[in-house]
């Protein structure tokens, strides 16, 4: 049974929809009556997700990708438009947090984040977009929406996240850009920051960060994914003439 009509009659493209806030975000779309689109490497996992949301009634494309692949992010973005007719939300939410002093980080792990952070989020985008403009033109809602998903480091820059501050600072910066561009025609573009959030995320750092930064977070109590695919359902559920642009969600506990 389904939740809410709210976005009945929409296709949403969830990209890092495996796990964490990409998982409870698709999960929550289509709670509100999307039609989604699940993208991610392991395709296991969104094979999985995508038999509980059928089960719901909504329909789903499962799209195995790695949007870091210029080619395969704009082979998803039109393999969602193939299978599900139309494009009017994406949530670019793929992203990979390595941490750690910059004198002796291995390079390879800033790569990768501007490769995942950064590109992939910019492919997607682009290819994204004139699907977006046609669906904001289009009867019914009349607007569309990209929500790029960024953090509290895209604000805040701390010691020993120099490059995963460098590569979230660019999200927003892009975000802003856009949102000037194209604003006017109803393309509607939203950044939301999060805090500290119970995820995956931190799994890939190296022991000893993984360490530190589980003693950081040791006495507060962290945000789930449900928090934050809660605030994105809110800025892509907001009447046509309201854009909420930037929203940043932090624990309450959270002091940076």
């Amino acid at each position: 049974m389904l939740h809410d009509s709210a976005l009945s009659g929409t296709t949403a493209l969830v990209t890092g929809a495996s796990s964490g806030i990409g998982e409870a975000t698709a999960r929550h779309l289509a709670a509100l009556g999307a039609d989604v689109a699940l993208v991610a490497r392991r395709h296991d996992r969104i094979e999985t997700l995508a038999k509980e949301i059928d089960g719901t009634g909504r329909r789903t494309a499962v799209i195995e990708a790695d949007v870091t692949d210029r080619a395969q992010a704009e082979d998803a973005v039109q393999r969602t438009v193939d299978q599900l007719g139309r494009l009017d939300i994406l949530i670019n939410n793929a992203g990979v947090m390595l941490l750690g002093p910059i004198a002796d980080a291995p390079v390879e792990e800033w790569e990768q984040m501007v490769q995942v952070n950064v590109l992939g989020l910019l492919y997607c985008a682009k290819a994204s977009l004139p699907h977006l403009l046609e669906a904001a033109e289009s009867a019914g809602r009349g607007t569309s929406d990209l929500v790029n998903v960024s953090s509290v480091a895209g604000r805040q820059v701390r010691l020993g996240s120099g490059v995963y501050n460098a590569t979230k600072h660019a999200v927003g910066a892009f975000s802003e850009s856009l949102r000037q561009e194209v604003t006017r025609r109803h393309v509607r573009v939203g950044l939301i920051e999060p805090g500290a959030v119970a995820t995956e995320l931190t799994d890939h750092n190296r022991p000893e960060i993984k360490e530190s930064i589980k003693a950081r977070f040791a006495d507060m109590e962290r945000l789930v994914a449900d928090d934050i695919a809660d605030a994105v359902g809110y800025m892509v559920t907001r009447p046509r003439h309201v854009a909420i642009n930037e929203l940043l969600v932090r624990p309450t506990e959270q002091e940076q």
